[in-house]
């Protein structure tokens, strides 16, 4: 098995900021770039226990699957663990304050689980994450120092 790809980015935005906008799953679409859309269940803001579906685009194809927040605990951590599909995602958040604490590190943790075919997809699926997770994560940077990343609509 392999390990997790593992990511830190420093961002020149305070935690809080970073944590609100990076752990929005309504805001996913805005700087990942595989993203075309988030469903988020009705109800309260997105909290440990709250389940989304994300469709992304992998390849030519779009792919949906839900995934369901295990951990919400803001401004330091958040983490998220797919729960249907052949290929589930589970995905790890932590935000440290960085400098006099207007600035933060953030380290992304992705690892893949395969179910049926997608454990023999889990190895192509890695290296798609690892090669377009960078371009994400320096997306994410500048939409949060350029002071883009407003109130999301819900």
């Amino acid at each position: 098995m392999a390990p997790p790809i593992v990511l830190t980015i420093d961002i020149a935005c305070p935690p809080g900021d970073v944590y609100a906008y990076a752990t929005d799953p309504t805001r996913f679409a805005e700087w990942q770039h595989d993203v075309t859309s988030v469903q988020v269940a009705a109800g309260p803001p997105p909290g440990a226990g709250s389940r989304f579906t994300t469709t992304r685009r992998i390849g030519s194809a779009q792919r949906t699957m839900t995934q369901e927040i295990t951990q919400a605990s803001p401004p330091g951590a958040w983490a998220a663990r797919g729960v249907d599909g052949p290929i589930r995602p589970n995905v790890t958040v932590t935000i440290e304050p960085a400098g006099d604490g207007t600035a933060s590190r953030a380290t992304f943790t992705f690892d893949f689980a395969g179910h049926g075919i997608g454990e023999l997809l889990v190895p192509l699926v890695r290296r798609m994450a690892a090669k377009g997770a960078p371009a994400s994560l320096q997306n994410l940077k500048q939409r949060l120092e350029d002071g883009d990343h407003g109130p999301a609509a819900r």
